[in-house]
């Protein structure tokens, strides 16, 4: 895995919009974002040009974004990338994307969501990504989150603590208050007490691999392009998956599944991370568990692999980091995930 150099108080962050254009259509929860990466963090933001565009003028230029990308990784002066926001189409941006360029010049790249696309493709050509908040979900609202949050992204981004355990948080939440609303700006809908943390299903076994995933709906934009990994890429992949808030049922994510197992991937891999599911009942998250087993060790006879449910990251916050390209260690007996090894060079 080729590694970006990690950031420092200073560094300068390019901000993208490859999906959509809502810091357009709301400045102000997206002008919070960008004074938190300032103030709390220290980093100087570096606006591209797709940053504000309208959504319009975005969804006919796929290239527009594909270059403000290209553009990041040249410009020696820009440190690291973070998107504004997901959305619903970044897939249309891949065919413009300088690939000896981007692999070239290796940086710090983070979102999540609709940032699936371009995270998964720079990652199966060998550079970690980041999946992660973006400006305006998770680091906008980064006040109004346990201030558990705000430790763990420093410690991912700026320290070095690694072998670095992976840690629940005590509470989440499944949404942001009205952007619409300047009186509850940055505040998140009510707090649900997270009393058990993240379940192993199944798996005895320590196991390790490299991380590699993102919103499972978006990986479906992907399978059978050129931009999907090739048939050896699966072997001791830790695969995570998270469901976005369109809200897939269970039986939805297990067709999703289904596809893996007849590609032979669950043959291949060392363990599967599901994010907590965005939205989802209690019942519902029992069938999704009960779907998860049923179709990777029953239907496809993976009982070996671990398959750890609720993690903190994709659609609920706060969210932890996973660096696509990490190694990763789970193990069962403790209930532990541990990245073993520093994302950055």
């Amino acid at each position: 895995m080729i590694k970006p150099k990690r950031l420092k108080s200073g560094s300068q962050i390019a901000i993208i919009s490859p999906s959509n254009g809502l810091p357009y259509l709301f400045p102000d929860i997206y002008e919070m974002g960008l004074k938190h990466l300032g103030e709390v963090f220290g980093l100087e933001v570096v606006e591209m040009p797709s940053a504000r565009m309208s959504p319009e003028e975005l969804y006919k230029n796929p290239q527009l974004r594909a270059q403000d990308i290209n553009r990041c990784f040249e410009n020696e002066d820009i440190d690291g990338i973070i998107t504004s926001i997901g959305g619903y189409e970044s897939v249309r941006i891949l065919p413009f994307l300088n690939k000896e360029l981007i692999m070239s010049h290796p940086k710090f790249i983070m979102g999540f969501s609709d940032a699936t696309t371009f995270l998964t493709y720079l990652n199966n050509l060998g550079m970690v990504t980041f999946y992660g908040p973006s400006v305006m979900a998770g680091i906008a609202q980064l006040r109004s989150l346990p201030n558990a949050y705000k430790e763990h992204l420093k410690a991912m981004l700026f320290e070095e603590q690694f072998p670095y355990r992976y840690t629940p948080y005590q509470a989440w939440t499944n949404g942001y208050k009205d952007w619409s609303h300047l009186e509850t700006l940055g505040e998140c809908q009510p707090f649900i007490e997270n009393e058990k943390g993240w379940t192993f299903l199944q798996g005895e076994a320590i196991e390790q691999g490299n991380l590699w995933g993102g919103c499972i709906e978006v990986l479906e934009f992907m399978k059978s392009t050129i931009y999907w990994p090739q048939d050896d890429f699966w072997q001791d992949k830790v695969l995570f998956f998270e469901t976005s808030e369109e809200k897939p049922s269970p039986m939805q994510v297990g067709y999703m599944l289904r596809n893996y197992g007849m590609q032979g991937i669950f043959s291949r891999i060392k363990g599967v991370i599901f994010g907590r599911a965005k939205d989802y009942s209690a019942a519902e998250n029992v069938e999704l568990r009960e779907i998860l087993v049923s179709i990777i060790a029953k239907e496809f006879g993976a009982e070996r692999v671990p398959i750890v449910v609720d993690f903190d990251f994709g659609h609920t916050d706060p969210k932890l980091i996973l660096p696509l390209g990490g190694r990763v260690e789970l193990n069962p007996g403790t209930n532990e995930v541990i990245l073993l090894e520093s994302p950055f060079e």
